[in-house]
C-alpha cells in the first residue's frame, strides 16, 4: 500500500473514531488535543508523509479501536507502524478480532 493510501485510510479511521484532523504549517510536530469539546488532530503539513502517519499512528495507538471497523490490510499495516514507533496500542489483542 502506497504511503498515500495509507495517509487517507488513517484519517478515515480517525473520523470514525470522533476525531476532526487538521492539516496545519508551522514548527510543531503534531499530536491530538480537544478544542471547545472537540477531540483534534493536527499534523504538520510541511513534514514528510511519514512523519505524519507517525503522528496519527502514535495518537491511534492511545486511542479505543474497539468500535470502529479497519480494513485487515490497514490493520496490519497499522500494525507495522505501532512496531516502528515502539508503541503498544490501548485496547486489548482480544479487540483486533474481525468477527
Amino acid at each position: 500500500m502506497k504511503p498515500e493510501k495509507f495517509l487517507l485510510e488513517m484519517e478515515q479511521i480517525l473520523e470514525q473514531a470522533g476525531y476532526s484532523l487538521r492539516k496545519e504549517r508551522g514548527s510543531f510536530r503534531g499530536d491530538e488535543c480537544i478544542m471547545e469539546g472537540n477531540k483534534l488532530v493536527v499534523v504538520n503539513k510541511n513534514k514528510p508523509i511519514e512523519s505524519q502517519l507517525g503522528t496519527m499512528g502514535r495518537v491511534l495507538s492511545q486511542i479505543d479501536l474497539a468500535g470502529v471497523y479497519i480494513k485487515p490490510a490497514v490493520r496490519k499495516r497499522l500494525e507495522e507502524l505501532w512496531d516502528q514507533l515502539a508503541v503498544t496500542p490501548e485496547e486489548s489483542p482480544e479487540d483486533f478480532e474481525l468477527e
